[in-house]
């Protein structure tokens, strides 16, 4: 039989969020392929998103097979889906940059009219970089493991015995890829970045030219370990290059740029006034700053003020106000759009008196020409029809010379003012150039000739001119002959300190070239692309050649200047090369002056590195920042990048795969770090030449591409002259020794193989955790892998000027739990004698290194015991010396298998809890705790962080997955975790001691899972805890989530994540509670109001709160019985018609709230309704707490306590019968031993129908009996006992939830007597029964009479309202009949609980147009406000604990006065959708209402997450602000 194959594929998730954009930290998405098959990104979109209305996804990743185009985008269709969240996986196959972006329909605003199609949206292109894979030697060669060694070229002597030579020495030395500058033919200056012909390389070293470059690759790969990577050069060539003389129209000259014209004759005044110093009397020869401000005197009298470069800024007003009078006496005339009035003029008749600096104003908004950019003298102009229009105003229409009007000469005499008025700012603009210009060039002749640190050039003369030339002038010869004079000077390239790398500085918004701001390269001139190819097709052309050549034979690239290459065309040439080498590494060389910018060419480039080098520092401080932005993360990172393994099913050929899906992680820009490049001083010029040594070594510490430049190792004294330099390399490392020979000697060439070793190892192997510590002189390094924990640890004494030659007191290293082998310690000493130096520097022939020689170094003490290694540093480690260790943690030498072992094995450990005992395993606020261990054990506290909410794993989740995200080693619960193992000691205690009760047995299996676990990490050092920890909790909490999910019905199992995370609400709020059962002698679990102010005793469970939620926490999650369980405890308590509010486990049950009797109805319709033989329920028997029909309070144990039992139908008759007949009672032991803060009048309660309309009434001023239930409780506001919203009369939710009922039973009743009952007896003088379908049709035909407050005051009369009461129109009354009657009028979220529950009571058109005008008035972010806010009355910030005098607000009276409350939006949101469905014609008006649902719970759905009670709060302060006296 054939095994089966394996293959695991590598996918990463790729979530995007509403607006199209990646959810990903930091928004870089870098991605790493770990083996050759391709990487499957997966986009995972909720399909309630914003973006699957009449959306798609754009992507131009390939198909496999086909070629990548970067602007050709794929479509695939996002089709809405509100049940699971959409995934679409899409293999990607190279490396390089990809480009995704979505296009939809905006979602309108709601609308009482039938949506139109919105006009499609296309999101921001957003980038994806792959890493290319890199291979050597027939192993894949991950980034961090490349080790680079810079040469220039033309210093390698002949090829190909010299370059053999010196291949041998730099490969011995363990580098694995060498970076070239350019090969090509060099220009006149000899530099190699001025390349001569980009499609030749130098015929002196490769006289072979292609094949030469082709057997050195082949070499480099096949003898010597090498790979290659060249300079490509993109934005310049040589000022001599053939290319430019024959197409001068790929440069810039005033032909393809006439912007420069100005420019240009600057650029030529100042050559001239140079070569004319002496004669004008100027010195040639400057010695003093004085010298130079002499000759800026002369530059402003014989260049600037010759030039008259004003004439490039100003209109020239005699010839403009011609043009415009001739044009208005011809009747040329156009008034701009707008006309007069949108100027800051005023209208028509404004602007005739208007001041002169005011008309000129309106010609400078709305009639000039030429102002896009400089050009010819003079550009600029004043539109003739525009300034027509203006003289029309102010004249009106020109009558000829014969008439009385205004002549053509006095209109011409007063547009002159008004044109003088407008050059006044363009002189102004010409004045601050000017000013630049000057500061420029004296800045950069004082750098050239007089700074100490500057070339100092010396006399001015032909061979050194008083400017550096911005411009080459092409020489005359016969190709130049056939272009026109004004094509042959182009404008040389350069650098700007500073710029913004996307502008074009020779473009034609920018006046870099005039204003003398180019750090310029006289040997080079810029490269002029265009747009497209169509603008330059010879150049585009060219360059692509040169390109794919490039890509031909070197697997990597350094673009050179890349902040200085278009980045359209950096594109195109990356793309290019990239199909000739799918795998092609890139590095750039990218100054752009912001991270930001930075991250800008990264993602669109696909940059696989920045180039950074060591020698930028300053001091050790500042090395030491270096070195940690690219060391790695820190030491003992919590993991987080895998998040789930799954099959992916079995392929035809037999192979077996698997998914491992990742998340992306937050990533940094990745660095080539060098410790010196070509382009800067070495540490003997800008440090000390000791300095070397460890300066190389903290670089290859770094868990990044790494990279160094012939000549560091070898100590050379200087920097070399990249342009003049002639003589050729020499280095000890290119010298064959004999065996056994002293390689110590010739440089730090032998050391930095073992460097080098090291860091190619570490990369390889995926050592990317990395601990930096600065201690004055010293930096140590300690670099690791995540899982086997081995490491190497470096310490580094560098070498800056005055270090001196002391151990520099380095104080004893302590590595906890860690053992060290010492693999060495050296010194490095360096000849820098006046004599060395001189010795070297005059060699004619060879590029030489100052004596140095590196010495081992017996300055390293190192004590082991049994939790720690001390290592200390002895008497003689000067600056310039490095120790280097391997490292291994003993307790951790198996550490990859642990891994492996603490994320095992939870499903199977929680697979067997119930919902009761993970209500304990991942809840139990500090209330519940402390009720079930009778006040001994409460949540968890953190020092300096505070307690956990929750005792159990969510407690801790809600701190520890930020810690994962954010990699949040530095918070206090992670020092907590590092200072000792008290967490761990609770959490496993907390749940041995519960598996020992009756009850929660089965908890034993996950509490030994969780021992065994927590064993193995304890041996571990400390500093590792929080990382084991961190995988520990999230493989439990998963698990046991996940067991939570499998539990309840497969809407929630299929659900989306935010649909599971309210499920699991239920499991948050319903547990065992010793004090507050739901039965005065059963222990149950029960329904928790709220945590953690409503967790325990009497405050647990409220009959009102319990079936408001009971629909979405049970019904919805298949948590039948619970349902059930909670219906028979409260219909067993029914008493005068009511449930209790205040449940009291059936003991003191308190009947104050009118509303919770109708929420529980509803609860038991939608449970026949929901629950399969859901109807069964109304014959379930119940015991009586209290005797039916009878008022008669007594104590549980009184022998009539459940003596009688009802049926669930005759208890839903009583509760209707008694509302029927009226209640009128007064609570049982009323006065302060009940409610403290109660009026005596608050006490009594009655009820009552109007059988006029059926509606019931109810309450008192002093009472609140519905859910806006605060009551005044302030002395000193004198409040106490007035409540804040009484809602007396006939509250509108309880009106619809009457009529649901009646609707409801009357149905039942007419379906073969499902409910026995046909209606109920009356009190009514005409009527002595009704039934319900009666009752129900009273209330239907009056209800939009009574509650609608009418739009238009015309309708007035067709309704139940006092036009002097209404505040707003438009809406339903939250009450009818009340106590106050403008609290009647009030607007309050309360009407769509009725439209909810019965929806036939609402006019259609109504009813959508109040919940439109609720969208906007009362709905917040996340919950819904409880008063309008244009009522006087409106306070919308709730503190309890407020000691005032003020009425509304003290003591937190106005807790229903404004504040935001969360559940209310579930029902509003429920009659929003039943409203809009009903309007909807067609699939895709109904996918729309949908849609508007979803968009207005986002802010719901960060909630949730953001919250660590991972729950929705009960309420949020205005505009969803945190309220700190709410529950969850």
């Amino acid at each position: 039989m054939t095994p089966r194959i394996r293959m695991t594929d590598e996918i990463y998730l790729l979530p995007l969020k509403d607006d199209g954009s990646p959810d990903v930290p930091g928004g870089y998405i870098y991605l790493t392929p770990t083996s050759n098959d391709p990487i499957i990104v997966r986009f995972a979109i909720e399909g309630t998103s914003s973006i699957c209305r009449d959306g798609s996804l754009w992507t131009n990743i390939p198909c496999e097979g086909s070629e990548f185009q970067r602007n050709e985008f794929r479509e695939i269709k996002l089709k809405p889906d509100f049940n699971r969240t959409i995934e679409i996986s899409i293999p990607i196959i190279g490396a390089g940059s990809f480009a995704f972006y979505t296009t939809y329909a905006p979602l309108p605003g709601l609308s009482d009219k039938t949506p139109k199609n919105s006009k499609p949206t296309q999101t921001p292109t957003y980038y994806i970089n792959v890493a290319p894979r890199l291979s050597l030697d027939g192993e894949q060669l991950p980034i961090p493991a490349v080790s680079v060694f810079s040469i220039i070229s033309k210093l390698m002597g002949k090829y190909p015995n010299d370059w053999d030579k010196h291949l041998a020495g730099i490969s011995k030395r363990g580098y694995n890829m060498i970076h070239f500058t350019p090969l090509q033919q060099r220009g006149a200056s000899n530099s190699p970045y001025s390349i001569y012909d980009q499609l030749a390389f130098d015929p002196e070293c490769f006289p072979n030219g292609e094949k030469d470059i082709a057997k050195l690759v082949k070499n480099m790969e096949e003898n010597y370990g090498l790979l290659g990577m060249t300079d490509v050069v993109l934005n310049h060539t040589a000022h001599n290059s053939k290319l430019i003389q024959k197409h001068p129209d790929v440069g810039y000259n005033v032909e393809t740029a006439p912007w420069l014209t100005s420019a240009l004759e600057l650029d030529t005044a100042l050559l001239e006034f140079g070569e004319n110093l002496t004669s004008l009397g100027f010195p040639t020869v400057m010695e003093s700053v004085d010298d130079l401000l002499k000759i800026m005197d002369g530059i402003k009298e014989h260049v600037i003020a010759k030039l008259k470069l004003w004439e490039f800024y100003v209109i020239d007003v005699e010839r403009d106000a011609t043009a415009v009078v001739n044009s208005w006496a011809a009747g040329k005339i156009t008034f701009p759009e707008g006309g007069f009035g949108d100027s800051g003029v005023g209208g028509l008749e404004a602007i005739k008196s208007a001041s002169p600096a005011d008309k000129a104003k309106f010609i400078s908004e709305k009639g000039m020409l030429g102002t896009d950019r400089l050009g010819a003298r003079f550009r600029r102009s004043v539109d003739p029809a525009v300034g027509a229009a203006l003289l029309t105003a102010i004249y009106g229409r020109y009558e000829g010379e014969e008439s009385d009007h205004t002549s053509k000469a006095a209109a011409r005499s007063q547009l002159i003012h008004i044109l003088d008025e407008l050059n006044l700012p363009f002189y102004k603009e010409y004045d601050g150039d000017i000013a630049e210009i000057l500061e420029q060039i004296f800045n950069r002749t004082k750098y050239v000739r007089l700074d100490e640190h500057g070339p100092k050039y010396g006399e001015v003369n032909k061979e050194s001119p008083l400017i550096e030339s911005y411009f080459t002038r092409l020489p005359d010869n016969a190709t130049t002959a056939k272009h026109k004079k004004t094509e042959l000077a182009l404008v040389n390239n350069g650098w700007i300190w500073g710029a913004n790398a996307l502008i074009d500085n020779a473009g034609p918004f920018s006046r870099a070239y005039l204003r003398r701001e180019v750090i310029v390269w006289g040997d080079c001139v810029k490269l002029r692309y265009g747009a497209s190819w169509d603008e330059s097709p010879v150049l585009w052309r060219h360059m692509s050649d040169y390109i794919r050549l490039m890509a031909k034979y070197f697997t990597g690239f350094r673009i050179d200047n890349c902040h200085s290459t278009p980045i359209h065309v950096a594109e195109f040439l990356l793309d290019e090369a990239r199909r000739e080498r799918p795998d092609l590494f890139v590095v750039a060389e990218l100054f752009s002056g912001s991270e930001e910018m930075d991250y800008v060419f990264v993602k669109r480039l696909g940059l696989s590195a920045l180039i950074r080098e060591a020698m930028q520092a300053w001091g050790t401080g500042e090395l030491s920042r270096l070195v940690h932005s690219y060391g790695g993360r820190p030491i003992g990172s919590f993991e987080v990048n895998e998040i789930e393994q799954k099959p992916a099913g079995e392929q035809a050929s037999g192979t077996n795969r698997r998914e491992v899906v990742r998340r992306i992680k937050k990533t940094p820009l990745h660095a080539l770090f060098m410790d010196c490049t070509h382009d800067n001083e070495v540490p003997a010029q800008k440090r000390d030449a000791r300095d070397t040594l460890p300066n190389a070594a903290l670089v290859s510490m770094c868990a990044s591409a790494s990279g160094s430049v012939m000549g560091y190792d070898e100590v050379y004294p200087r920097l070399i002259e990249l342009v003049h330099e002639t003589r050729l390399y020499d280095s000890a490392s290119s010298v064959k020794k004999p065996a056994g020979a002293d390689d110590s000697e010739g440089g730090i060439g032998s050391i930095k193989k073992l460097l080098n070793q090291i860091h190619t190892i570490m990369g390889k192997d995926g050592y990317d955790e990395t601990h930096i510590h600065h201690d004055d002189q010293y930096i140590t390094v300690h670099r690791v892998h995540p899982k086997s924990r081995k490491g190497y640890f470096l310490i580094a004494h560098t070498a800056f000027p005055g270090y001196g030659n002391g151990n520099g007191g380095f104080q004893p290293v302590k590595l906890g739990g860690t053992k060290a082998r010492h693999l060495g310690s050296w010194m490095l000493e360096v000849d820098t004698s006046e004599e060395a130096t001189k010795k070297v520097m005059e060699d004619e022939k060879f590029l030489r290194g100052l004596p140095a020689k590196v010495i081992n170094l017996p300055g390293i003490k190192m004590e082991m015991n049994k939790d720690e290694t001390v290592i200390t540093v002895r008497d003689k480690f000067p600056p310039g010396s490095i120790a280097l260790f391997e490292t291994w943690i003993p307790a951790a030498e198996h550490a990859t298998g642990l891994d492996t072992f603490v994320t095992s094995g939870g499903k199977a450990a929680f697979g067997g809890l119930n919902l009761v005992d993970l209500n304990f395993v991942l809840y139990r606020c500090d209330a519940e705790e402390l009720d079930a261990s009778e006040g001994k054990d409460g949540c968890y506290s953190i020092p300096r962080h505070g307690k956990l909410v929750y005792a159990g794993f969510q407690g801790w989740w809600s701190i520890v997955k930020n810690l994962i995200k954010n990699n949040d080693l530095a918070h206090p619960f992670s020092q907590h975790l590092r200072d000792g193992q008290w967490a761990l000691d609770y959490i496993v205690g907390r749940l041995e001691r519960i598996s020992t009760k009756p009850g929660y047995q089965q908890i034993a299996t996950p509490a030994a899972w969780l021992k065994e676990r927590f064993d193995a990490i304890r041996k571990i050092p400390n500093f590792l805890l929080p990382r084991y920890f961190g995988l520990v909790l999230r493989t439990a909490y998963m698990a046991a989530c996940e067991r939570g999910l499998e539990l309840m019905n497969q809407n929630v199992r299929r659900g989306q994540w935010f649909l599971q995370s309210l499920a699991m609400v239920s499991i948050q709020q319903t547990g065992f509670v010793k004090s507050a059962s739901l039965f005065p002698k059963k222990a149950v679990p029960s329904l928790a109001a709220g945590l953690p102010h409503f967790a325990v005793e009497w405050a647990r469970c409220w009959g009102r709160d319990v079936f408001i939620s009971a629909r979405g926490l049970y019904l919805g999650t298949g948590r039948y019985e619970e349902c059930k369980e909670h219906i028979i405890a409260f219909a067993s308590v029914l008493k005068h018609g009511m449930i209790p509010n205040l449940l009291s486990s059936g003991d003191a049950p308190r009947y104050n709230a009118r509303d919770a009797i109708w929420f529980m109805l509803q609860t038991i319709q939608d449970y026949t309704k929901i629950v399969p033989n859901g109807i069964e329920i109304l014959q379930e028997e119940i015991p009586r707490r209290f005797l039916p029909y009878d008022d008669t309070w007594f104590p549980t144990d009184d022998p009539r306590a459940y003596s009688k039992i009802s049926t669930l139908e005759d208890i839903v008759q009583e509760a209707l019968q008694r509302h029927a007949t009226g209640l009128s009672f007064r609570e049982a032991n009323a006065g302060d031993q009940l409610d403290r803060q109660m009026s005596d009048n608050g006490f009594n309660i009655d009820v009552k129908v109007d059988w006029s309309t059926g509606i019931i009434f109810g309450g008192n001023q002093n009472n609140c009996g519905t859910w806006m239930d605060k009551m005044g409780e302030s002395v000193s506001a004198n409040s106490k006992g007035v409540p804040g919203t009484p809602r007396d009369g006939a509250a509108v939710e309880i009106t619809g939830l009457l009529y649901s009922t009646l609707k409801w039973v009357s149905e039942l009743h007419q379906q073969d007597g499902k409910y026995k009952y046909a209606g109920v007896s009356i009190n009514d003088p005409s009527a002595k029964v009704i039934t319900f379908k009666d009752w129900a049709s009273k209330i239907k035909n009056n209800f939009e009479r009574c509650y609608y407050v009418p739009a238009s005051e015309s309708e007035d009369s067709k309704y139940d309202v006092k036009t002097d009461m209404i505040n707003r129109r438009g809406i339903y009354k939250d009450l009818y009949k009340s106590g106050k009657e403008y609290e009647d009028y009030q607007l309050r979220p309360n009407f769509p609980i009725a439209m909810t529950v019965a929806p036939d009571l609402f006019d259609e058109e109504h009813a959508l147009k109040a919940l439109f005008l609720a969208d906007v008035t009362i709905r917040g972010p996340i919950g819904m406000a409880t008063l309008d806010p244009a009522d006087l009355n409106y306070r919308p910030y709730y503190n309890n604990s407020e000691q005032s005098t003020d009425f509304a607000t003290s003591k937190g009276r106005n807790y229903h006065q404004g504040p935001e409350w969360v559940w209310p939006t579930g029902f509003y949101l429920r009659a929003l959708l039943k409203f809009d469905l009903q309007r909807a014609k067609t699939p895709e008006e109904r996918t729309e209402a949908f849609q508007q649902i979803t968009r207005r719970l986002a802010t719901c759905k960060q909630a949730i997450i953001d919250s660590p009670w991972a729950g929705l709060t009960e309420l949020t302060q205005k505009n969803g602000e945190f309220c700190g006296d709410s529950a969850s």
